[in-house]
């Protein structure tokens, strides 16, 4: 190993799910080293809620890697598309909502391999879920155990048998009891972002399907909810 210690590499979006799953990992005893990809999102704004909560988790480094996926395009979220706020859960005629963007934590997950390789960590952590989500195949637990053997066919140390983990500790989580986890973290929600197409002022816009979730998150949980929305979300 080139470094010394018991370290994860964490993707962290911004969001409320990726800080919670940073914090358990610094419960658990991990150094952090910080992924957070600007892909160009339109929520460009949780760019800046990773930096803070990169700091606050007491990231050992956090990398901000640039990747402009509106190169490829194919969301909501990376080319000129509307941001559904009809409703939780709004598929496309796929299936899968329009703001997935296509294989986007398959590239990432990569590139958290990449660097964990480099670093000499073995573990990964990611802030998937796969109860209040928005159907995205990408959250899936067969795909964090796809990857995981991916890891270990596509890299020198896993050909050497070292064993890669990707940990996804959210996996079978409501929002509600994320919501609860970031409480008993002592992580404070408001700075996250969840938000998919912030106001111009700088507020969730409290229609998307992921202001819904987020929410409904807190609502379930009887957690007074500190994100200011321009619009109330609708939950149920």
């Amino acid at each position: 190993m080139t470094e010394t210690g018991k370290q994860a590499v964490l993707l962290l979006s911004g969001g409320l799910d990726s800080m919670v799953a940073g914090g358990i990992a610094r419960e658990q005893g991990f150094d952090i080293l910080a992924l957070t990809v600007d892909y160009n999102q339109r929520h460009r704004v949780e760019l800046e809620s990773a930096a803070r909560i990169a700091e606050t988790l007491g990231a050992k480094r956090h990398v901000v890697l640039p990747l402009d996926l509106t190169q490829f395009g194919g969301s909501a979220l990376t080319a000129d598309i509307d941001v559904p706020k009809d409703g939780a859960g709004t598929r496309d005629e796929g299936g899968i909502p329009i703001t997935y963007v296509p294989a986007r934590n398959t590239i990432f997950l990569s590139l958290c391999l990449g660097w964990a390789e480099a670093a000499g960590a073995r573990d990964m952590v990611i802030g998937v879920n796969a109860l209040d989500y928005s159907g995205y195949p990408d959250c899936r637990p067969e795909f964090i155990d796809a990857f995981q053997r991916l890891a270990m066919l596509g890299t020198k140390a896993g050909d050497a048998k070292e064993s890669f983990e990707v940990r996804a500790p959210l996996q079978y989580m409501s929002k509600a009891d994320i919501a609860a986890e970031a409480m008993r973290l002592g992580l404070d929600p408001a700075m996250s972002w969840s938000c998919y197409d912030p106001t111009p002022d700088g507020k969730h816009c409290g229609e998307c399907d992921s202001c819904r979730l987020r929410h409904g998150g807190f609502v379930e949980a009887g957690i007074e909810d500190p994100t200011v929305y321009a619009v109330t979300p609708v939950v149920g």
